[in-house]
């Protein structure tokens, strides 16, 4: 059997900066990541995304990021494996504060943008973010890009770890995905987006910009709540899953078995 969990970043508005459809895109989704504050959100946008992501069944985690607003968290900053450490401990728990006030619990943690890309490569600053999860609350899965240094320290220090891949970015050959620096590095074609996300559901192999296959895990699908047509391609990557006989469950709801099937 065939299955992937579907997560988005959501909760990325602040005062009066309005981004994306997310109350729409929540019906396709089963899991959300929810911005804590630092790259975009704010107390009232963290918990009325809480608030609908509970009304419509998907599973929430925490999307801690760089504390960088103006460049939305996709701009490197020099931190120290620590710093990393600090900056992950107090997003989620400023998300776990109002996961409590409606008794719910958190199913995982996402880093965002720059921080899980220097995270992928660097493996001190990928253990110091798999402790700081670990620390709050070892049952909490880690989402990391697949087979990078992030889903490594994850899997070493105990934590379900949950290898991710993306479905509207392009990939390296060597499993890296291509910087958003590069004109080639979205897929703006919904129809090229479900077929790549397919292979890798199905196969556990996506074609490289070199041409390449290139082996790896697809646990949880990403879909960027702030992509121009992500509700289009969230409803499209749905029914295609479907068709595909590809099962689309939570994470949290997969049995650990399921785990690592390529």
């Amino acid at each position: 059997m065939f299955q992937v969990d579907l997560n988005c970043d959501l909760g990325e508005s602040f005062g009066r900066f309005k981004l994306g459809e997310q109350e729409e895109i929540l019906k396709y989704i089963t899991s959300a990541n929810i911005a804590c504050g630092f790259h975009s959100g704010d107390p009232s946008v963290m918990r009325e995304t809480v608030k609908m992501a509970i009304s419509n069944g998907v599973k929430i985690g925490a999307h801690p990021g760089l504390p960088d607003l103006n460049g939305f968290g996709r701009r490197e900053m020099a931190i120290t494996p620590q710093e990393g450490y600090d900056m992950v401990v107090y997003q989620i728990g400023a998300l776990q504060g109002f996961l409590a006030t409606f008794n719910e619990k958190m199913q995982h943690v996402k880093p965002h943008g720059a921080l899980y890309n220097m995270a992928a490569k660097d493996p001190h600053l990928a253990e110091a973010i798999a402790q700081a999860v670990y620390d709050i609350s070892p049952s909490l899965i880690l989402f990391g890009l697949s087979g990078s240094e992030l889903t490594k320290a994850g899997e070493k220090i105990g934590l379900r770890t949950a290898h991710e891949v993306f479905a509207d970015r392009t990939y390296q050959q060597d499993g890296s995905l291509t910087s958003r620096s590069q004109k080639d590095a979205m897929i703006t074609d919904h129809e090229q987006s479900a077929a790549q996300v397919v292979k890798m559901a199905r196969e556990g192999k996506v074609v490289s910009q070199q041409k390449t296959e290139v082996s790896l895990r697809a646990d949880t699908v990403c879909i960027h709540g702030d992509g121009k047509h992500a509700l289009l391609f969230a409803k499209y990557l749905k029914e295609s899953l479907e068709q595909n006989n590809i099962t689309i469950a939570a994470i949290s709801n997969w049995e650990e078995a399921s785990y690592g099937k390529y």
